[in-house]
């Protein structure tokens, strides 16, 4: 069901004379998820992108602080440039992971413009119900049985992308996206924390992690190096005291995320597994053993995008633009049905709200028409009591 494609695409030369700008478009343009895209969609951002600013300030700021502390205080020469180089080099590492795992796609999938085909007949359920409201042919059960391993895994029908989510992928409902072995939406590096990009979020907050450490230790040292008692030193060194208050804090964050993340990975745990399925108590079907859950993470490829962002499609194409409108042709909400809460909002990119398509074919002449009518007949009516009278 992966391989349906799911956009018309086209030729990146013009055809007939015209160029392609006419009738085409980069598919990051007409993308129905609330990514942020940059350099033509070769970076591609979560909704929250802009939390990066935040982060990077939160990093950058007592870390420089850091290294200009030791590069303007010389009074040990042979002490300050190795631990302003070695704190620079850190530094670098750390925005560089933080990047990486930022602006680039965690592994979303490709959405179907519709339905997937029906496996055959089927017993009816509560919820083969309610995907048939379009008509008896579809038969479409909302969750599926899978066996991983010799255990029972559910796979769940998304309804905004129109596909059966592969094994261990969620709807984000912040990108509103399918994602790859979906971890978590991470707000401080606003992004999708998924297949794509997991190896470089555990570096990133490792690298946190060791910068905190790193500059809270040689904060201590500068104050403890100085001559007279602590307090005396604390006083004149208030740029050291201050870092070793923010480093204490921030490395109960990034360091407790850090000890937490490297549980999942050796008993082979996403975030949500983690939250929805109590894998640590209940029995895994992923695991592979200690070793083995350490080398599909950090000795595996990191498999190529689903979504090529920057391929021509036609501009009119709602496969194209992968639909997640149209809900009264698809038939997928019923009368008493609720939304989930995985499923995408009915946002645009700007924030406004998408107007229901059942509202949209609403033919409003006709109740004009009427309107129109119903005056008529009451002015009519009014006018004769008015004779009367």
């Amino acid at each position: 069901m992966l391989g349906r494609k799911t956009s018309q695409v086209c030729d990146s030369s013009p055809s007939n004379g015209d160029s392609p700008e006419s009738h085409q478009e980069r598919l990051y343009r007409v993308w129905k998820g609330n990514n942020k895209f940059l350099c033509g969609g070769r970076l591609v951002f979560g909704h929250d992108g802009a939390s990066l600013y935040l982060t990077s300030f939160l990093i950058g700021c007592p870390a420089l602080t850091f290294c200009i502390r030791m590069l303007v205080t010389r009074h040990q020469a042979h002490y300050d440039y190795p631990v302003f180089t070695a704190g620079l080099l850190l530094t670098v590492l750390d925005f560089i992971f933080l990047f990486l795992t930022s602006g680039r796609d965690p592994g979303i999938i490709p959405r179907n413009s519709r339905p997937p085909e029906s496996d055959g007949a089927c017993e009816s359920t509560p919820s083969m119900e309610w995907i048939n409201n379009k008509g008896s042919s579809m038969k479409l059960p909302r969750i599926k049985d899978v066996q991983v391993n010799g255990h029972t895994v559910k796979v769940k029908f998304c309804e905004t992308c129109l596909l059966y989510r592969p094994l261990r992928a969620s709807h984000c409902s912040i990108c509103n996206n399918c994602v790859q072995k979906f971890d978590h939406h991470c707000p401080w590096v606003g992004q999708c924390i998924g297949l794509r990009n997991y190896p470089f979020f555990i570096l990133f907050i490792s690298s946190s992690t060791l910068l905190c450490i790193y500059v809270f230790v040689f904060s201590w040292i500068n104050l403890l190096h100085q001559h007279g008692n602590l307090w005396k030193a604390m006083s004149r060194d208030v740029v050291s005291v201050i870092l070793i208050v923010y480093c204490f804090i921030a490395v109960w964050f990034v360091g407790g995320l850090t000890v937490f993340h490297v549980y999942l990975i050796c008993t082979n745990q996403t975030t949500y597994e983690n939250f929805r399925y109590r894998y640590d108590k209940n029995e895994n079907p992923y695991t592979k053993g200690i070793l083995g859950n350490l080398k599909e993470v950090f000795c595996s490829r990191i498999p190529p995008s689903m979504v090529n962002f920057r391929l021509w499609v036609l501009k009119d194409d709602d496969s194209a633009m992968g639909s997640v409108a149209l809900e009264s042709e698809r038939g997928f909400i019923g009368s008493k049905e609720k939304f989930d809460i995985e499923m995408g909002n009915k946002f645009t990119r700007d924030g406004k709200l998408v107007v229901p398509s059942i509202l949209q074919k609403l033919d409003y002449n006709d109740i004009d028409d009427n309107m129109k009518k119903n005056n008529l007949e009451i002015s009519g009516f009014t006018e004769g009591l008015k004779r009367k009278a």
